[in-house]
């Protein structure tokens, strides 16, 4: 599995403790260092079955600096993933890419379920 993080993050830390509470085997990747290809964005989208929005970090500084909420619906996709390739803090953190799924975001039940 890909855990992509930043570790300066508390929710990316408790999504790391549950991994390793588990014992589970991961590559860890620091999103701001190694920031995700438009190539993984898009092939982690078609994975996770989410809506592109939901890959944004709509609470970040760099997303509310570029006034994105009132922008995206007028982007298509193609500028969306663009747009999140370009800088690792836009993308909603933590990711975890298994064989199976793609899990976006840190929510505990989701996460105990998958794992």
């Amino acid at each position: 599995m890909l855990f992509v993080c930043y570790p300066k993050c508390s929710t990316c830390a408790k999504a790391k403790v549950l991994l390793d509470a588990r014992g589970l085997s991961y590559d860890s990747r620091d999103i701001k260092e190694e920031r995700p290809t438009e190539a993984e964005l898009r092939a982690w989208h078609a994975k996770s079955g989410l809506p592109l929005k939901r890959f944004f970090n709509t609470s970040g500084l760099v997303y509310k600096a570029l006034g994105l909420s009132a922008k995206l619906t007028d982007m298509s996709e193609d500028e969306q993933f663009a747009l999140l390739a370009t800088d690792g803090m836009l993308v909603k953190r933590p990711i975890l890419v298994g064989d199976e799924f793609v899990l976006v975001g840190f929510r505990e039940s989701q996460w105990e379920e998958k794992l």
